[in-house]
């Protein structure tokens, strides 16, 4: 018996033809997207600013080999580096996902799309950096809102209908098919290389979600977007040198994506590409907590505010259950020990626990000089999560897109205290009204860590007008944030 192949040119596929012509041609027009891209920049920027306070993260940043700075290279904000734009996408990308607290998008699957900015960044100051040498036109903020509003698009619509961490792949995946995309169109790249190199991402080998789930949560969850966004840097560079790429990368029978590693089925979308995910995307303000869990983390806080009213003790809590949705269940509900801050900050009853014994959760409180509290765990396991199937379907209702969790807290003598139920965080579309004020607070908080008065008021003149700032020369944003 014998078989063969019929090699015939393949069609490209068309998903990868969508968002090429999405990076090239779409002329993005909303308002509300661009203004949402500004803070979302300034936002994610702060979490890179406060993740340098952890040297579990700094001693991961720099050049590959010590002393390898690049003169016109990318800098890396909030420190001294000057790398290739691969390696300074590296660094920006694990600075800003460091610590969970980068916006969010909640759908079939979830992610994080300010993680491009890694590649954004480092690839526009990198271009500015050298035409301003050259004599060229740099490029300006305005063309890095642009690529941020395109790559949120492209990895939120991609998990608007289609679960990667269903088939065990970490959602990292789209960051780097986002990045590949838009630094593809800002290097220059022709209608056909960039065809190549979103192929290419594709064709990659993907990341595991083993890094985020017992019994292996570990700290590569927390560099494994900035791993994405550099190579993508890197395809995308590949590319432009001519390097062929792999049309039906998808769609080919036995090899192609779908079926190695999409149980056979073909992605499926919502909506065609515009402004959507920008304008609609969720800003962690209060909490550095995984997104399923910001508004248990709320009602918690609310819940310790109780207490001290009634004068009661966590010690008279008998059980505590917290009604949720399907997504928080499969991702944070967590039960046995935890090993590290990475194992904490993805457990639902670890993040209620510290708002009600301490009324705040920080950064700092996943790290061991608070977890060996034993009160902590002795509160975890009096902690259990039930899924309640109308906040699964407001989860996932395109008009609500809510994170529903709601706490009820059972003493020692039967009593109940009454539930407290949030739908929205203070994050969300919904509550923009309340949040952007806040958003500006915390980014203020966090350029104090790093720079001295004199630099945090440059930085805040230049991004407090929004036209102004889309004017500014790329590199000269980016010294801003800079000690050289």
């Amino acid at each position: 018996m014998s078989s063969h192949t019929i090699n015939t040119k393949q069609k490209t596929d068309q998903v990868i033809v969508d968002i090429a012509d999405y990076v090239m041609n779409y002329k993005i027009k909303s308002d509300l997207a661009y203004e949402t891209a500004k803070n979302c920049l300034i936002d994610t920027l702060g979490c890179g600013l406060e993740a340098l306070e952890y040297p579990a993260c700094t001693k991961l940043l720099g050049p590959v080999v010590p002393g390898a700075n690049l003169p016109n290279g990318a800098k890396v904000p909030g420190t001294s580096y000057q790398l290739d734009p691969v390696q300074a996408a590296w660094n920006i990308g694990t600075m800003i996902r460091w610590l969970d607290f980068n916006d969010t998008w909640l759908a079939a699957e979830w992610g994080h799309p300010s993680d491009n900015l890694g590649s954004i960044l480092a690839v526009a100051d990198w271009i500015s950096r050298n035409a301003q040498s050259e004599g060229r036109e740099p490029l300006v903020v305005k063309d890095v809102l642009t690529a941020m509003i395109k790559a949120h698009e492209i990895q939120g619509c991609l998990a608007l209908e289609n679960s990667f961490n269903k088939v065990g792949l970490d959602h990292v995946l789209l960051v780097k098919v986002a990045s590949t995309a838009v630094v593809s169109e800002m290097l220059g790249l022709n209608r056909e290389e960039i065809l190549n190199a979103i192929s290419l991402a594709w064709l990659d080998g993907q990341s595991l979600r083993t890094y985020r789930h017992a019994p292996n949560t570990g700290s590569r969850k927390s560099w494994a977007a900035g791993d994405a966004t550099s190579r993508a840097v890197k395809l995308a560079l590949i590319a432009k040198k001519g390097e062929m790429g792999y049309p039906s990368v998808l769609t080919a029978k036995t090899w192609g994506f779908y079926d190695v590693s999409f149980g056979g089925n073909e992605f499926k979308f919502q909506r065609p590409y515009g402004s959507y995910v920008m304008e609609n995307v969720l800003f962690k303000i209060s909490f550095p907590a995984e997104f399923h869990s910001q508004t248990a983390v709320e009602a918690a806080m609310e819940l310790h505010e109780e207490l001290k009213k009634e004068g009661r003790s966590t010690d008279d809590i008998k059980k505590i259950t917290i009604r949720t949705h399907e997504a928080c269940i499969r991702i944070i509900d967590k039960k046995g020990p935890l090993n590290n801050p990475a194992d904490r900050d993805h457990c639902i009853q670890y993040m209620v626990a510290i708002p009600l014994l301490y009324g705040r959760l920080t950064a700092g409180d996943y790290e061991d000089a608070v977890a060996v509290d034993p009160r902590i765990d002795i509160l975890r396991d009096k902690i259990s999560c039930i899924e309640d199937e109308n906040f699964t379907k407001d989860y996932h209702d395109p008009d609500k897109r809510s994170i529903p969790n709601a706490i009820t807290i059972e003493w020692n003598d039967g009593t109940k205290f009454k539930e407290v139920h949030v739908d929205y965080p203070i994050g969300h579309k919904r509550r923009r009204k309340e949040g952007i004020p806040l958003l500006a607070i915390k980014f203020k908080k966090n350029l104090s860590r790093r720079f001295a008065e004199k630099q945090k008021k440059l930085i805040l003149e230049a991004v407090s007008d929004q036209k102004k700032l889309e004017e500014m020369e790329v590199h000269r944003f980016v010294d801003l944030f800079s000690f050289n």
